[in-house]
């Protein structure tokens, strides 16, 4: 049996079925059954030829698939059999006899799924679907047959069903809901001034305009118009929700209404409404007996009532049409949020607003209005105290690279400066732009990055008060759930547990929210924040989840179902972690990816000020800021919104104190004089104790702290009184934890420096500064080596003993001797840039005149933090330390994200003489520097920049080097004594490495500037994946080699180019007769006359050494005229020729007539 021809065979009549809700469900089943992948998945769903999606699908089934199984009657699909399978006697939809299968060409553009959403004529659409020629044919003569054209009982009872069946089908009707709804209704009424709403008819109104259809006769219907010719509010029609107790109201147009009511075998209520305007019979479902058309109707006017609703379908008025809630793709009003909506009831004197009342969603159950009133109460609260204090940071799109070229693990990528790309209006602003890229029926996952105390749980927040308050329409609702509290052992739980019981506050909800709620997943946004607690995070891609919503398993099972997309499929799913371990890996694949920055200079200024501005203390922010601004190194750190409450706390004590005031110089002073008299108010070992927790739950990457953990009642309620605990946002009572995760990192460092458990030789460890390959450090505690190191070498009277006592400081003496000999054993010359950094902050955190001394003087002349990001501490503490070495440095400082303020503080340091960094930053600085008028630093910023050697990898990178050199022309046009840049005018060796696509394009751009590098030496156009430039590309090269006076070495491998390129090439190679040392042609298309061209340009090439032409297409012909040119230039040392294309015997004599031919 030929499988496959049976297969294809009933592939195309699911095609010519023209049901996209029917391919869809088949590839989505190919895709659940995991015979697709979902990359090609989605490409089958956009395959615009259908002859070349059903082959494509046929080959799948044969190759992946049981062929037995699909023959055995569309169990995938739910599809009749085949044309040639069934019975003579077998109708089609539309009631007649089956007919041939259409042929589908192909789509311009677009798919057969998107068919329903194109451009193309509505009536040609729904002819797709329905046989009859709505647009030309007359009205077909109504008769009682069952098998009629108009209305077929079988057709629409199967619709129903489908539509009732599951919800995919009925999303996949959603689309066609909307085409009903335009082809149904008149958009053109003969006469306009009139607009007859049906209850609207007077009895003798209703006479006049009804007739029976013998009277009417057979009217030739009119063209329809395009939709943008439709009205404005016509356009947006949409049907209003019908009940037994209020009247729908329908827009019918000017003419006869026929009313039919002999049809008994048709479901009972089915009109036909036929007028002007009307493309062919309209069909309404009318749920009642059908009045006779003799019948006068009732003075209260004519009713027309609505299809039977169902509990999860209210009041849909077309057989197409799911409810309100269940459509996709509703106008924008639909997608509105529903506070205060309430339904559209119309009366005789409401008529005229009948078309903005029925825009409007039907009103939900009156518990599920309770249930959202009760969640945005919740939401609604603004923070207290500091904690309410708004100063907007930066949010950053971030993406995720692999670390080394080795290694499959993946770390935030760190954008240069210039190239970040903000995200404006906060997360809020995020969520409302992601609603337009979101994928139909597809969980969007959302994460934001952000280390500790940046901010990320406030900004969660944030959010989730911006829907309280309406500005995310799109979302009915928001849950916010803390990651802490899904550490729950047990499997028992559901997801409305996970939605009603562990968020900020347990709400109450029944049934039937929770089953409003599933219905539309799209309209729910589900916040895990601080997932960075939530314990083995990486195995939610991993595990297994229930396989429905109501079935009870863990909190690890739900989280699976939900980033596996089997649970609450189409929701929004936000996380805010931090981006450590294995998490950032399954992080890979999230739909966004945003970073917290943290506070500008600026912003933390501004951040003091409405710190004091909140606690009424105005008369404190110019002194507040003075005490900040003469401390650069904690104004630095103020980019972090923890240490910035921390300093305006310290402040606010020292200022009540009055007196001569000042901050301390390290963040181990800092959070000293704010313990200290914590310290001395609470009962003896108190903060000891306290500290031993912190480091143990810290070993266990915790926060969260149980009452049973604390020794006593006494220090757990001095914990709480000082502020040092408090209870976290959605825990149990008995549930704390520490106020900032650096608070904890501070205490665990105390514990460290006075525990004699942790023996001496095992301290140097936990400084992570040479990790041990044998159960290395993680080092989660990032914070933990500055405040260990500073506890112990800062004298003991203004640290330990403050916090302590005197007795219990001795005990670090003998500590400080251990770090004092494995710190001074240190080579920071053979650390690595992160490794180094730290280093340097715990130099300066032990403000220790020997380590201090010992660290500067063993760095190395050229620093290079190629790919290590530099925060402004980094920046500061590193400027700081070049100055304390009195010796010149170069340094490399691209791939940083320096900020312009720190990158500007280092180029001034008369210490350094050279720098690196990235061309858009430079010009930046630049730029603003020139503003500013600061020109003896821009001179040095200029004179110390330097790109040498400079390799494009991208064509950005192309673009800045542009601008580099517009610079310098523009430079050297407005002022008179200015010489070329050192950038440019010390380039020696540049590469081009862009690849086959990006490189035709942005080599042109390359050659325009090429010229302004007038001591090129080395251009080097080969890469890896072959840049191919072509002949155009050496075309346009070949021009500049007049101006390319210094260039030595040009290699032109792998770049296509053929015997018209290497012409091109011959005919300009002699302007570098005198310079080029090396030529590489490696790898190309060159054929004889290619070959012959060279051969007779090289004796012209005096300087010429080494010319390579090696792997093309010319024949023992073209190396006979290359060998034979070569006996004339004794200055040539090398000719690599060896190329398939020759045979080896002409090659091996070649070799032997001049040993100066290599054949390898």
């Amino acid at each position: 049996m030929n499988h496959f021809q049976a297969i294809l065979s009933q592939v195309r009549t699911l095609l010519s079925s023209h049901r996209p809700s029917l391919v869809q469900a088949l590839l989505d089943s190919l895709l659940t059954e995991e015979l697709l992948s979902r990359e090609y998945h989605c490409t089958l769903l956009h395959e615009p030829d259908s002859e070349t999606l059903a082959r494509k699908i046929s080959l799948t089934l044969l190759e992946k698939g049981d062929p037995d199984l699909v023959l055995q009657g569309w169990a995938w699909s739910g599809l009749q059999p085949p044309a040639a399978e069934k019975g003579p006697g077998h109708r089609d939809h539309g009631g007649s006899t089956q007919c041939a299968t259409m042929e589908l060409g192909p789509l311009e553009g677009s798919s057969y799924l998107e068919l329903l959403n194109s451009n193309a004529d509505p009536l040609h659409l729904y002819q797709l679907h329905d046989p009859m020629d709505l647009a030309g044919e007359e009205e077909t003569e109504l008769h009682s047959e069952t098998d009629m054209d108009t209305i077929n009982c079988d057709q629409f009872s199967r619709l129903w069903r489908d539509m009732e069946g599951d919800e995919e089908t009925r999303e996949a009707y959603a689309s066609i809901a909307e085409l009903d709804q335009y082809v149904f209704q008149d958009s053109q009424l003969e006469d306009p001034n009139k607009d007859i709403f049906i209850e609207h008819i007077g009895p003798d109104e209703v006479s006049e305009s009804m007739e029976t259809p013998a009277e009417v006769g057979l009217k030739k219907s009119q063209k329809r118009p395009f939709p943008e010719e439709l009205p404005a509010d016509l356009k947006h029609w949409k049907p209003v929700p019908s009940s037994s107790s209020s009247l729908s109201c329908l827009n019918l147009p000017e003419g006869p209404v026929q009313f039919i009511p002999t049809l008994s075998t048709l479901p009972q209520g089915f009109w036909q409404i036929s007028g002007a305007g009307t493309g062919g019979s309209s069909i309404f479902i009318y749920h009642s007996e059908v009045p006779q058309a003799s019948q006068p109707p009732s003075p209260s006017g004519l009713t027309v009532h609505g299809l039977p609703t169902s509990p999860d379908r209210p009041g849909s008025t077309s057989p197409f049409a799911p409810s309100a809630t269940d459509l996709p793709s509703m106008p924008e009003p639909a997608l509105t949020s529903r506070a205060n909506v309430t339904e559209h009831k119309t009366s005789p004197t409401q008529c005229q607003a009948a078309g903005e009342g029925s825009n409007k969603l039907p009103k939900w159950p009156e518990s599920v209005e309770q249930f959202y009133r009760l969640l945005q109460d919740t939401y609604q609260t603004e923070p207290a105290g500091p904690d309410g204090i708004l100063v907007e940071a930066d949010l950053v799109r971030a993406k995720l690279v692999r670390s080394s070229s080795k290694s499959l693990e993946r770390e935030l990528a760190t954008p240069d400066w210039a190239e970040r790309q903000l995200a404006h209006g906060g997360l809020a602003g995020v969520l409302l732009a992601a609603r337009e890229r979101r994928r139909p029926r597809e969980t969007q996952v959302i994460a934001v990055l952000g280390k500790a105390g940046q901010g990320k749980s406030y900004w969660a927040g944030a959010v989730s008060r911006a829907w309280a308050c309406g500005r995310l329409p799109q979302y009915d609702f928001v849950f916010s759930v803390p990651c802490h509290c899904l550490n729950r052992p047990g499997d028992a739980y559901r997801l409305q547990d996970l939605l009603f019981s562990l968020g900020p506050r347990p709400l109450v909800a029944d049934d039937e929210v929770f089953s409003h709620i599933l219905k539309r997943p799209d309209r729910v946004l589900l916040i895990l924040d601080a997932f960075e607690k939530l314990e083995a995070q990486d195995s939610f891609l991993h595990s297994t989840c229930g396989p429905a919503p109501s079935e009870p398993c863990s909190l690890r099972g739900l989280l699976a179902g939900l980033f596996q997309r089997k649970l609450l499929r189409g929701c929004t799913l936000l996380l805010t972690t931090r981006p450590r371990g294995r998490l950032t890996q399954s992080l890979s694949k999230a739909d966004a990816l945003f970073e917290l920055s943290g506070f500008s200079m600026e912003q933390a200024q501004a951040y003091v000020m409405r710190y004091f501005e909140c606690s009424g203390k105005t008369e404190q922010q110019a002194r507040a800021l003075a005490l900040l601004r003469d401390r650069p190194f904690l104004l630095s750190h103020g980019h972090s919104p923890t240490l910035c409450q921390a300093v305006c706390q310290l402040s606010e004590a020292l200022l009540e104190l009055g007196g001569d005031a000042e901050l301390p110089s390290t963040l181990t002073g800092l959070y000293v004089g704010l313990l200290g008299p914590a310290a001395r108010d609470g009962p003896p070992g108190a903060l000891a104790e306290l500290a031993k927790l912190a480091w143990e739950l810290g070993r266990r990457h915790q926060s969260t702290l149980r009452e049973d953990h604390f020794p006593s009642a006494g220090v757990r309620t001095w914990a709480l009184a000082k502020g040092l605990v408090q209870h976290p946002p959605g825990a149990t009572a008995s549930e704390l934890a520490f106020c900032s995760f650096l608070l904890q990192c501070f205490l665990a460092a105390t514990w460290l420096a006075l525990s004699g458990e942790i023996k001496d030789k095992e301290l140097p460890q936990y400084l992570a500064l040479t990790p041990r390959k044998k159960r290395p450090y993680d080092n989660w505690l990032e914070g933990v080596p500055r405040f260990l190191v500073g506890l112990i070498f800062q004298p003991p009277t203004r640290c330990l003993g403050a916090l302590v006592g005197p007795s219990a400081a001795a005990l670090a003496d003998r500590k400080q001797k251990v770090l004092a000999k494995y710190l001074k054993r240190l080579q920071p010359g053979t650390l690595r840039a992160r490794q180094l950094l730290e280093l340097l902050h715990c130099a300066h955190e032990a403000e220790e005149a020997g380590i201090w001394r010992h660290v500067v003087q063993e760095l190395p002349a050229r620093l290079s933090f190629l790919g290590t990001r530099l925060t402004p501490p980094d920046a500061h503490v590193l400027g700081k330390a070049l100055e304390a070495a009195g010796r010149d440095f170069s340094l490399d400082l691209r791939s940083t994200g320096i900020d312009p303020s720190g990158l500007g503080s280092l180029v001034g340091l008369s210490c350094v003489t050279h720098f690196r960094a990235a061309l858009s930053d430079t010009v930046a600085l630049w730029e603003s520097l020139r503003q500013r008028g600061e020109t003896k630093l821009l001179q040095a910023a200029e004179e110390k920049f330097t790109i040498e050697p400079f390799k494009a990898k991208s064509l950005k990178d192309v673009e800045d080097l542009g601008k580099l050199v517009q610079t310098q022309r523009t430079r050297s046009s407005s002022e008179d004594t200015a010489g070329e840049l050192p950038a440019v005018r010390d380039l020696k060796k540049l590469e081009f490495a862009l690849g086959p696509i990006s490189g035709p394009r942005a080599f042109p751009k390359l050659v325009r500037i090429l010229m302004a590098f007038s001591s090129l030496q080395h251009l080097d156009l080969d890469a890896l994946s072959e840049n191919k430039i072509g002949d155009e590309g050496v075309s346009q090269l070949s021009a500049t080699f007049p101006q390319l006076k210094s260039l030595e070495t040009l290699n032109l491998s792998q770049n296509s180019i053929t015997d018209v390129g290497a012409c091109k090439l011959a005919e300009a190679l002699p302007s570098l007769a005198a310079s080029l040392l090396r030529l590489s042609l490696y790898n190309n298309c060159i054929c004889d006359v290619g070959a012959e061209s060279l051969a007779r340009v090289l004796p012209d090439m005096v300087s010429l050494r080494v010319m390579d032409v090696q792997y093309n297409k010319f024949t023992a012909a073209g190396a006979q005229q290359l060998a034979a040119s070569l006996r004339k230039c004794p200055h040539v040392e090398t000719l690599a020729m060896w190329t398939p294309t020759i045979p080896f015997g002409v090659q091996e004599h070649l070799q032997q007539q001049d040993s100066r031919i290599s054949l390898r």
